[in-house]
């Protein structure tokens, strides 16, 4: 990243040079702020805008901001018991009765909240940037070739997804499955050491005619504590650790879940580009396309609502959240190609 950045640095630093000894030419032929160019811009980075002014006969600083349109991508966890998943039909094709159906049946009865054996996630870019380019056009009869180097500009978290509103119910029924474990296994534990034993409830919720309505006691809770060692914590499967343990990512204090993906705020970049007259004989209209690279200084960072980094510390993830990670894992950098229509203000 370092390097990049001094290259970048360094051939700006060139461009000024070249556009200062374009100064030195006569004034017939210097051509400095005596122009501007306003562009609307559409491509990879975005749809977005950018001004540009030469700076000498063959140089052009040229800034402007572009932004992703926000659009919603819907991607799907599997709500998981345990730290194996299970087969919901035997070998024959017949259903059987899993874990999750189990603690289904009894949350339901218990809270009303259904459980879904799915959470959907939704997906939507955040990605916006200012931009400061240097185009300089190398070719002294010629003037539609262009190379350029500059850096974007923006907020670090380029994407965020959240759980849907449907989850909700599904999300809210986990988390109070493991608060239950929790606190059964506490008073269980508490009970065992042989301290003074006064179970807490499990479960307690108060109705508005007054009546409070509560799980527990000793025998309860002996029973209850077998069944929630052998199941295990409830959450979203997403992808397994190192060492192989699964990663079960479980709502967070509002019930919900989360994840931000995160580059670099700074991104050096790369290109080069074509222009020219968009209509004949009219020199008001042009377009322009540029193809480059947005240096992210490594690979992007995935990270959900409890700290894991699913691009470092998570793998085997599957189905199309799993691509996705494959993917940004991968684009240490950014392919830019945009296109250019541009309109000669003076």
């Amino acid at each position: 990243m370092r390097t990049i950045v001094l290259s970048v640095f360094a051939m700006i630093c060139g461009l000024s040079v070249s556009a200062q000894g374009s100064l030195k030419e006569t004034s017939d032929n210097l051509h400095m702020f005596n122009h501007l160019d306003a562009s609307v811009t559409l491509g990879t980075t975005g749809i977005g805008f950018d001004v540009a002014t030469p700076v000498g006969n063959y140089v052009q600083l040229r800034a402007g901001y572009s932004f992703m349109p926000s659009f919603h991508k819907s991607m799907f966890f599997n709500v998981q018991v345990g730290e194996k998943p299970e087969n919901k039909y035997d070998a024959n094709g017949n259903r059987v009765v899993t874990k999750l159906d189990k603690m289904t049946d009894v949350l339901r009865q218990m809270t009303g909240y259904q459980v879904d054996d799915q959470v959907e996630m939704i997906g939507v870019p955040t990605y916006n940037n200012l931009k400061v380019l240097v185009d300089v056009f190398p070719f002294k009869q010629d003037k539609r070739w262009h190379v350029t180097a500059g850096f974007f500009l923006g907020p670090s978290k380029i994407a965020k997804s959240y759980n849907a509103t449907e989850a909700m119910p599904t999300l809210m029924a986990v988390s109070i499955y493991n608060t239950m474990r929790d606190k059964t296994l506490a008073s269980y534990d508490s009970y065992m050491s042989g301290e003074t034993f006064v179970p807490e409830p499990i479960f307690s919720y108060q109705f508005s005619n007054g009546f409070i309505y509560e799980i527990g006691g000793p025998r309860l809770i002996e029973s209850l504590a077998a069944r929630f060692n052998n199941y295990g914590r409830m959450g979203m499967h997403v992808g397994d650790y190192d060492d192989g343990t699964p990663y079960l990512m479980e709502p967070g204090n509002d019930g919900m879940v989360r994840a931000n993906v995160k580059v670099n705020a700074f991104k050096p970049y790369l290109g080069a580009g074509y222009g020219g007259r968009l209509l004949k004989n009219n020199d008001k209209f042009h377009i322009a396309v540029d193809l480059g690279a947005m240096f992210w200084g490594g690979s992007p960072h995935i990270v959900t609502h409890d700290g894991t980094n699913l691009t470092r510390d998570v793998d085997n993830i599957s189905g199309k959240v799993g691509s996705y990670v494959r993917l940004a894992k991968q684009f240490q950098v950014f392919p830019v190609l945009d296109v250019r229509l541009i309109y000669s203000v003076f």
